[in-house]
This record gives C-alpha cells, sequence and structure tokens, in this order.
C-alpha cells in the first residue's frame, strides 16, 4: 500500500490461492483488473483503490466466496457493473465511488449482504432499482453525481428498515421527496441539486437525525413542522428551492442543547416572508444570531439577542435568508445581517485539539512529546500517529461526537483512554473528514523518563487500522488509512527517511505491518513484486531532506530532475507541447512507460518551498473525472515541474480550430461541454478547498482517448507569477503559508468571487 508502485496486474496473482488480502492501494498502477484474481478464493480485501486502473470489471471476481471488502474507489474502471457480483455471499463494502462505471444499477445486487454501497462520482444512468431496499443489511446508501435520466426515489425505500444514510445528491431525479420517517435509524439526508418537486413531507424523521439537505430543488409549500423536536440536529439546508410562508416557531421545540451544540440553517433563495419564529426562541434559550463568511466571524457578529437562560444555541445563518421576499424591507426589520449573499456550499470547518501547557516541567528530547491527556502532571513519550478519513460520516458537526469517537478509538484498538489524543481533523468535499491521531505509550512510574512502545505494540496497532478491523460504526461509516509517522522509532523496524529521519510513510509502515506478522508474507510480496516487475521509489532519497513542515502527499509521486531529463530526451523541444507564463509543457514517458505532460516552471516563475508544496498538497486532493490528475512532481535545485497525465486529443481549441479535420458530432459536443461543466461545478462548488479557476478557455480543457473533458490549470497559482498590480485589481491566488495554516487562512479568505470566474476566450 503507496509504496509508489507502477506497472500493471499481472493475471499470475491468480495462482495466489491462499492470500487474504490484495493491498496495492494508493499507487499508480495501471491496466486492466486481470479475470484471474477472481480465481483467489480465500481473498476477503481487494483494495485497489487510488490507482489509475482502467478498463471493465471483471464478470470472475462476481466468484470470491470469502470476499469482504471491495474497495476500488479513485480509479479509471468504465463499464457496467456484472450481475455476477450478485455471488458474492460475504460482501460488506462496495466501494467503487470516483470512477466512470457505467450503465444501470443491476437490481440483482438486492441479495447481497452489504452495509455500505458507495457509487458516487460515476456515470451511471438508468433508474434506481426499487430492489435496492430488499439488502437486508444496508446502512450506508452514496450514489451522489450520477445521472439517473429523471428517475425517481422509489417508495420502496422506506422500508430499508437499518439504513443510516442516504445521499442521493445531484443525480438528475424528478418526482416527490420520499416519506422517510419509517426508518428508525436515519441519520444523514441529502437529496439536494435534484429536480424534486411538491410538498416537503410532514411526517417526523428519525429522532437520531443530524443532517437534511434538500438545497437545489423545485420545492414549494411552507416549512413542515416535522422539523422541531429533532434533538440532534445539527443540519438544515433547504435553499435554492420555492418554500414560501413562514419559519415555524416549532423548530425550538423541547430543545435542548449541549454548550458545543451548533445549528445549520440555510434558507436562502426561496420565497419566505415571514421569519419571526425564528427570533422569538424559548426563554431557555440563548441565541447568538451572525452572519458568517469565511473571513472572521467576530468581526461580523451584531447584537446578541435580548434573551436569557440556562443554555446556549448557536445558530450560523450563512446568508441564510437571502432571495427571499422578507430581505425586501431588511432594514426596517433589522434583520440586514441575515440578507447578505453567500455563494457556494456551507463551510464545514476544522477541528484542533488544544495541547496543555508543561513549560514548567523538564523538557522532552527531540522525539518525544508531553502526553497531552494526562491529568495528574506531565509525562514524556514517543507518539505513534495514525491518519485516516472518514469516508462517509453520518454527522454534520464533530465537536458534539468527540467523546464517541475517542470511546471508538479505544476500543477498537484496546488502549487505556489516555494514551489516545485527537490530534485535529479536516472536512473534506464529499463531506470526508480527515484524522490524525496520535498513540502514546503507557506511563508505567511517576517519573518523567522518556517512554516509547515496544516494536511488537506498534505493530499491533498499526494492523489494526491496515487489515480494516476497527469495531463498525453506524456514526463514523467506513474509512480509508492515509499514514503511519512514527517519531523516534529509529530501530531496524523504522529505518529513517532522508535527512530528516522522523517520518515513516505509510508504505514502509504497510510492509512493516506484514513483514512483521510471518516471513510467509514477506515471501508473498517478494512473487508479488516479480510478477508485477516493479519498482519501490522513495519519495526522499538520503541526500534530500523532507520539507520542514508538516504535510502528506497522496497518490503523487516525487520525481528527480534526472527522471524527467531522460522522460523528454534532454527537455528537447520536439516534446514541447505548450506553453504559457510559466513555462513551457513537455510530453514525457516515464520509466516504466507511462505517458505524462510535465510543466516546467521558468526563472521568474519559481515560488518559494512552502508555496509550492502547498500547491502540490492542495491538488493532490483533486479527484474527479472531469480534471486532469496530478501524477508527480520535482522540486530540485532551481528546478520546479508539475506532472500530469497526457491528454492524447489535447484541447478543446484544438478540435475546434480549421486545422482539425475531423467534424465533431452534435452528441460529441455535448458530451464535451457537458463534462468540462462537470469539472468546473466540483472545483467551484465541491472541491476542498473551492477552486475559482480564473481562465476557463478552451485551450484549458483537455481531451483524453474517449474524448472526455477535463479541466486543467486550475492549481491556486498555477506556476503563474502575480498578476500585475495595475491589471489585477485585488484579486490573488496564491497560496500563502503551510498546508496546516490552508484552511484558516485560504479557505476562510477567498480572494475572488466565483461569479466572474467565466469569461470568454480571447
Amino acid at each position: 500500500m503507496n509504496l509508489s508502485l507502477s506497472g500493471t496486474l499481472a493475471p499470475e496473482l491468480g495462482q495466489l490461492k491462499h492470500m487474504e488480502i490484495l493491498n496495492f492501494m494508493w499507487n499508480n498502477i495501471s491496466g486492466n483488473i486481470p479475470k484471474e484474481i477472481g480465481s483467489i478464493t480465500a481473498l476477503t480485501l481487494l483494495l485497489l483503490s487510488g490507482n489509475h486502473i482502467s478498463g471493465s470489471l471483471p464478470e470472475e471476481l462476481g466468484y470470491l466466496p470469502n470476499l469482504v471488502n471491495f474497495q476500488l474507489d479513485s480509479n479509471d474502471i468504465s463499464g457496467p457493473i456484472p450481475k455476477s457480483f450478485a455471488n458474492l455471499p460475504k460482501v460488506a463494502h462496495f466501494h467503487m465511488n470516483n470512477n466512470s462505471i457505467s450503465g444501470q444499477i443491476p437490481p440483482e445486487l438486492s441479495v447481497l449482504p452489504l452495509r455500505h454501497f458507495l457509487l458516487d462520482n460515476n456515470n451511471l444512468s438508468g433508474h434506481l432499482p426499487p430492489e435496492l431496499a430488499r439488502m437486508p443489511s444496508l446502512k450506508m446508501l452514496q450514489l451522489d453525481n450520477n445521472n439517473f435520466e429523471g428517475s425517481v426515489v422509489p417508495a420502496s425505500y422506506s422500508n430499508m428498515s437499518k439504513l443510516v444514510k442516504l445521499s442521493l445528491r445531484n443525480c438528475n431525479l424528478q418526482g416527490p421527496v420520499p416519506d422517510l420517517s419509517t426508518i428508525p435509524g436515519l441519520l444523514y439526508l441529502d437529496l439536494s441539486r435534484n429536480q424534486l418537486t411538491g410538498n416537503i413531507p410532514s411526517n417526523k424523521l428519525s429522532d437520531n437525525i443530524t443532517t437534511i439537505i434538500l438545497s437545489g430543488n423545485i420545492l414549494n409549500g411552507s416549512i413542515p413542522l416535522n422539523f422541531s423536536a429533532l434533538p440532534n440536529l445539527q443540519r438544515l439546508s433547504l435553499n435554492n428551492n420555492r418554500l414560501s410562508g413562514f419559519v415555524p416557531t416549532t423548530i425550538w421545540e423541547n430543545k435542548t442543547f449541549s454548550p458545543d451544540a451548533k445549528l445549520i440553517l440555510n434558507l436562502q433563495r426561496n420565497l419566505l416572508s415571514d421569519i419571526s419564529g425564528i427570533l422569538d426562541p424559548p426563554p431557555n434559550v440563548d441565541i447568538m444570531l451572525f452572519w458568517f463568511k469565511r473571513a472572521s466571524l467576530a468581526a461580523n457578529q451584531p447584537k446578541q439577542a435580548a434573551f436569557k437562560g440556562a443554555l446556549v444555541l448557536q445558530i450560523i445563518f450563512q446568508g441564510q435568508l437571502y432571495g427571499n421576499p422578507v430581505c425586501g424591507n431588511a432594514n426596517e426589520r433589522q434583520i440586514t445581517q441575515f440578507c447578505k449573499p453567500k455563494d457556494g456550499d456551507e463551510e464545514y470547518g476544522v477541528f484542533n485539539n488544544s495541547i496543555p501547557s508543561c513549560a514548567a516541567q523538564q523538557p522532552c528530547n527531540s522525539y518525544s512529546e508531553h502526553v497531552p491527556t494526562l491529568a495528574d502532571g506531565c509525562f514524556c513519550a514517543a507518539p505513534f500517529g495514525v491518519g485516516f478519513l472518514l469516508r462517509s460520516p453520518s454527522f454534520s458537526d464533530f465537536p458534539p461526537h468527540y467523546s464517541d469517537f475517542e470511546q471508538w478509538i479505544k476500543d477498537s484498538v484496546n488502549l487505556n483512554i489516555y494514551q489516545i489524543y485527537i490530534h485535529s481533523v479536516a472536512w473534506q468535499s464529499g463531506p470526508r473528514l480527515r484524522t490524525f491521531l496520535k498513540f502514546f505509550p503507557p506511563r508505567i512510574n511517576d517519573s518523567n523518563d522518556f517512554a516509547k512502545f515496544n516494536d511488537s505494540e506498534i505493530v499491533r496497532i498499526a494492523n489494526v487500522f491496515a487489515t480494516f478491523n476497527l469495531t463498525g460504526s453506524d456514526v463514523f461509516g467506513s474509512y480509508d488509512l492515509l499514514n503511519f509517522t512514527a517519531m523516534g522509532y529509529s530501530s531496524a523496524l523504522f529505518p529513517p527517511l532522508g535527512g530528516g529521519g522522523s517520518r515513516v510513510n505509510i508504505g514502509t509502515m504497510a510492509g512493516i505491518v506484514f513483514g512483521s506478522l510471518c516471513a510467509a508474507a514477506v515471501l508473498l510480496m517478494a512473487i508479488i513484486f516479480v510478477f508485477l516487475k516493479m519498482r519501490r521509489r522513495f519519495h526522499v532519497s538520503k541526500d534530500q531532506s523532507l520539507p520542514k513542515f508538516p504535510m502528506r502527499i497522496e497518490g503523487v509521486k516525487a520525481l528527480g530532475f534526472k527522471e524527467l531529463e531522460a522522460a523528454t530526451n534532454s527537455f528537447s523541444s520536439t516534446t514541447i507541447i505548450g506553453q504559457g507564463g510559466y513555462g513551457k509543457v513537455y510530453k514525457g514517458i516515464l520509466a516504466e512507460g507511462t505517458i505524462v505532460a510535465i510543466k516546467r516552471a521558468q526563472q521568474g516563475s519559481l515560488q518559494g518551498e512552502k508555496e509550492f508544496y502547498t500547491e502540490i498538497e492542495l491538488l493532490s486532493r483533486l479527484h474527479h473525472r472531469n480534471l486532469v490528475s496530478l501524477v508527480g512532481y520535482c522540486n530540485e535545485g532551481i528546478e520546479q515541474m508539475l506532472v500530469y497525465e497526457f491528454m492524447p486529443n489535447g484541447s478543446l481549441h484544438d478540435l475546434l480550430s480549421a486545422r482539425y479535420e475531423q467534424r465533431l458530432s452534435l452528441g460529441t459536443r455535448l458530451y464535451i461541454a457537458l463534462g468540462a461543466a462537470r469539472g468546473i461545478l466540483y472545483l467551484h462548488s465541491e472541491a476542498d478547498p473551492p477552486i475559482i479557476h480564473r481562465d476557463i478557455k478552451p485551450n484549458n480543457i483537455l481531451l483524453d482517448s474517449k474524448f472526455t473533458a477535463k479541466v486543467s490549470d486550475f492549481g491556486i497559482s498555477r506556476l503563474a507569477p502575480l498578476p500585475d498590480a495595475e491589471t489585477s485589481g485585488n484579486v490573488s491566488t496564491v497560496v500563502k503559508g503551510t498546508p496546516v495554516r490552508l484552511y484558516s487562512s485560504y479557505m476562510l479568505k477567498p480572494a475572488i468571487e466565483n461569479r466572474i470566474a467565466i469569461r470568454p476566450a480571447t
């Protein structure tokens, strides 16, 4: 896993009949999935996420009798879902989101014992099968960003008695909002960006629900009373509909709130005419109403409402009444702070845990830290860090779930609660939740000795995450392992990397975990390496230091100057395929045969090291089939280069020019336009943080071998110098600071409005 491997999967893998885990996640593997993998009858985990695997899904994969986790997300897989997949008797996790899978969802899959069914961001079409309601164990159904061609949400989905999360955002659905009040454990409902019509059902949803998102439809009528007395509600988004009348006072009925509770309401762009209900809450609630934008909250906070009580409810109005008739006389009503426009979706924010000061105590050495969760004084210990991603959490606000999350981790890894420290969590598009944990060795005595885990305990903890053995949770859902960080563990178990010597990447750790289990695992990995003819590339060589700020670049290779020089025949002029303000673009062929496009910055366009790595870190988080993918980078000496996937059909400008001999059909033109629009929509609305392109034109819409449109040149600085002050106004798009500060600076202070991002090509 994450070994910087490239090449293709060999058919000979099918001869490993007793292999239980096949994990090549987050590498650069290309080609098709060999049908011979369907012969590995002992296989329980098939983990191929985050590669460049293409082609269709082999029917033979439907005959794996022991398969539990089927994870192929974030690849280039196309074609339909084979009906043979209905023959997987034990499969519980079906993760194939972020591909190009097409056709209908086979109704035959309804017999599967699936708990998580994630197929968002594909090209699925046809009707939503009502038969999916028969899945006996289904908890999460996530099909966002597909095209179900005017299908309705089947009424049978109200019979999914175990469903926890239903997310059908941007699926071209029509008809009414289904009545889901019969689902007792529903936590999360997202039916936004469709064409749903009629009234919102009046029956009350589950008391457990945290999130209701119905924005971007054609719903009319009034806001129903069924949103009252929902004790766990964190987000209610009804914006961009045709709702009229008043906001009911019963939203607050019988509600109790913890001091850190937060409820986000978004009602903007409706036909609402009366908001008196939300300005006159029960006497046991203090309400703080303020206009929230990405700049500082304190600067925009109006006077606190004159209501006193024992508890505090924090209500964030994100321009939430803008576009309603009630704003016609906002000054008279004294509600101007709620009538300001705000483009884009709600912010989810970042949570960073505070660390108690231990300055009076004996300082720790270079590889140790004070254990922040000890209540009886300071103690130095060497932490073991784990980064992982919650794929589909069933909530919108993390702080109320902090204790449950901590207990979930404690029960899974079997440690004391003081040994677990939640360092940070950050929302990403999806929405997904990225987390970083630190585990500390136990305190044996009252001294301030520098404690460390022994090797076997490190391997045990790592194995819980690497083999997906966290205990199941309806609230936190499925997850992906991102990285291990082991400060101070420099024995043979953890060889240091580069000059820094303090960070162990996930690939090394994965090898450590499985290599330590038994000698047979080492032999197995060796066999696989021979079959695949792959070589491991360290992201940092021995004579090159790691960046001096915390970061991790997923799925992006660090390439040396000599590698790219060889790939372009010493940057020969014959390999130049483009040129811009940043420098020249070269067509290159990497050592393993991958064709790439290499952007080489010219003198005067170079960024500082922090800015360069910040841009790479941000670009590495952008995954969409209609965006050009970042493959790698080079930052060596005075050279800065970004390496992208190669687009064989060039740009849209080339295709529309006179020199292109073949005339494009209307269908092809519409296909290209739709793909470009989807890519731009993702950048502007769903990327984390949202990115305003500023230069959308035919030259920046590239086409792959199938004429799939992919938007390019969308980086924060795009390796270009800052615009001249006389011509750029106040626009500045260069990220300043480290990735850790990206959320607090750039994400909360957008430098440009998305309504001015699109301009005609010149």
